[in-house]
């Protein structure tokens, strides 16, 4: 793999408080078009949140063109590696929340649990006196999580609240180890369960994300992979690209195994959305393959 094609992949977010928010949209969304930087990138009052890639330089400008504002001069980001661009546009958005609860009165900016760094995390969530839950949605979790961790079953964040209210009780669960993919779902989630009353939460630093870069695979607590919001789909130990596809049709990761199902056709359906397809909407789903395929096959004769 040659360093000029390799795609760095920045994953970012900082809760903090931006009350221009709307003011610095157009200006970033034109610098990072500038340097040839994709992906996409949420800004709200409550802080910014995003995962773009580019070339090491690009990357590198961005995340100075960041930076140089005093309120972002702390903004940390993870990165992860891929030969193949992730995404095909760039896009900044403006949020009422730059992850969305539900729940505007959380304020993660005023109150968050404890941070755990990679390093401290076995000893954490290995301790029986502490319940570990995944934030992440139901899909997310089923291709992998952290050995022991509950899985509220959800299929946004913003039904977490109601999971914590009617499965979760500060009498009873004194000690929470809350994770998610990058950490921003986990640190909003801890502020939340602050104000239910619970009174030991923590939360994995850099998330599922930064403990696969830095935790060693023979040492990790990790089974399974990490689905990611991009075209790599998912990532395992070392951040290395994993082994899921998307289904084109619902967005859900699917496995080899998935594949051998009746109900998967490339393209068309899988078994998470086969039973949901109506006529109408199986023809739309062709054409778009069909129109996917053609692209495809125009790319690599311009390629050739």
């Amino acid at each position: 793999m040659k360093p000029e094609n390799i795609q760095v992949v920045a994953t970012l977010y900082k809760f903090v408080k931006l009350p221009d928010f709307t003011e610095k949209q157009e200006p970033l969304l034109s610098y990072c078009q500038g340097q040839g930087v994709k992906g996409t990138i949420l800004l709200a009052e409550e802080g910014i949140n995003g995962t773009i890639a580019g070339s090491r330089q690009a990357i590198d400008s961005v995340l100075w063109f960041l930076r140089s504002d005093p309120r972002l001069a702390d903004l940390e980001h993870k990165e992860s590696y891929t030969q193949t661009p992730p995404f095909e546009r760039m896009k900044v958005r403006l949020k009422q929340e730059i992850v969305t609860l539900g729940l505007p009165e959380i304020d993660p900016n005023e109150r968050v649990g404890t941070y755990i760094s990679p390093q401290e995390w076995n000893d954490l969530i290995s301790d029986p006196e502490v319940t570990v839950i995944d934030t992440r949605n139901d899909y997310e979790v089923n291709i992998g999580t952290f050995q022991g961790a509950e899985n509220p079953q959800t299929e946004s964040f913003r039904e977490f609240p109601d999971y914590v209210r009617h499965h979760l009780d500060p009498t009873q669960h004194k000690k929470v180890a809350l994770f998610c993919t990058g950490g921003i779902r986990c640190e909003k989630a801890s502020s939340f369960m602050l104000a239910q009353g619970f009174a030991e939460v923590y939360h994995l630093k850099g998330g599922i994300l930064k403990y696969l870069q830095e935790i060693p695979a023979q040492q990790s607590l990790w089974e399974g992979e990490c689905f990611v919001f991009d075209e790599r789909v998912a990532v395992s130990h070392g951040l290395e690209s994993g082994s899921y596809e998307l289904c084109l049709c619902c967005g859900r990761p699917i496995s080899e195994e998935d594949k051998v199902s009746p109900k998967y056709e490339q393209g068309i359906s899988c078994a998470y959305c086969f039973d949901s397809l109506t006529d109408e909407k199986r023809a739309r789903q062709q054409e778009k393959w069909r129109h996917y395929q053609s692209q495809v096959a125009n790319k690599n004769k311009d390629v050739g």
